[in-house]
């Protein structure tokens, strides 16, 4: 329940500065994490990002100031962030489909996008199959991107970055040398300060002889709770993901540690298959 706590706790404090400046390092202090894995934890339980949600309460408050007070457009824009009446008016439009001087006419509808509240699902019939193991350090072989999750923008270049490797040979030549794990994808060296990680599509290191153009990347030893993931890749991982975050780890008496993500393919499944089973292997910590 500590970790519900701690997110309802960064909730009040975003209600609380709606009107002021809200820097996501600050509202992840709150959560006791970094800001990279708050922003993350974020969007895998919402499905929207830290800065999306922000923008869209102070639209809402915004709106219903507007509706109910005779205050000016431009205080309004000022009050919520924004530094000219114009760009206040694009963002307003997009979320309730009219103008913010529109928003004053009697009758007229407004969007309403409601504050979060977290809390644990229960889901009895649901199993989550995991383990805990201990695992030294080690290497993996592949090609690495810089991506940033600002507006979530590592959901779409990640996959994007798979395909790439897919079409263009590269996995394929990773395949004779995938270990036991298959084929990984690790999310490592997070920079809060720059809002981007390194992603690592790549195999365990098992031998000197590498494929041409490939990197090398240290994973230091840690203690993982390892989940599977079974069916279609995107959706079984993207939901079990939300589970790991919404009812493991309340339940437990785990934290997530500060050290690589990463999720292990079997070289030889089809992603696309009802059996198949994706392991995600998530750093953890006793409290």
């Amino acid at each position: 329940m500590e970790i519900l706590n701690r997110l309802a706790e960064s909730i009040d404090y975003i209600e609380e500065h709606l009107d002021q400046e809200l820097r996501h390092e600050d509202i992840a202090k709150i959560a006791y994490c970094s800001k990279f894995h708050f922003q993350r934890m974020f969007y895998m339980l919402t499905g929207v990002t830290l800065a999306e949600y922000i923008r869209n309460r102070r639209l809402t408050v915004a709106a219903q100031e507007l509706a109910a007070s005779d205050v000016k457009v431009i205080d309004a824009a000022l009050k919520y962030g924004y530094n000219t009446p114009e760009s206040f008016s694009k963002a307003f439009s997009r979320l309730h489909g009219m103008s913010p001087s529109q928003a004053r006419e009697e009758g007229r509808t407004l969007r309403a996008f409601p504050r979060l509240s977290f809390q644990i699902q229960i889901k009895g019939a649901e199993d989550m199959n995991y383990k805990i193991v201990d695992k030294e350090s080690f290497q993996v072989i592949g090609k690495v991107l810089e991506v940033t999750v600002k507006d979530g923008q590592n959901q779409t270049l990640i996959p994007a970055f798979w395909d790439e490797l897919n079409q263009n040979g590269f996995t394929d030549s990773l395949q004779p040398y995938a270990g036991p794990l298959g084929f990984l994808g690790v999310c490592m060296d997070f920079n809060d300060q720059a809002e981007t990680f390194n992603y690592v599509i790549g195999v365990e290191k098992t031998t000197d002889d590498l494929p041409k153009g490939c990197i090398v990347k240290d994973i230091p030893a840690a203690t993982w709770a390892v989940f599977e993931a079974a069916g279609p890749v995107d959706e079984a991982v993207n939901q079990t993901w939300e589970r790991i975050f919404s009812e493991w780890f309340p339940a437990t008496g785990y934290e997530l540690a500060h050290a690589p993500q990463f999720e292990s393919y079997p070289e030889d499944g089809d992603v696309t298959s009802a059996d198949h089973v994706t392991e995600i292997w998530i750093p953890v910590v006793k409290k």
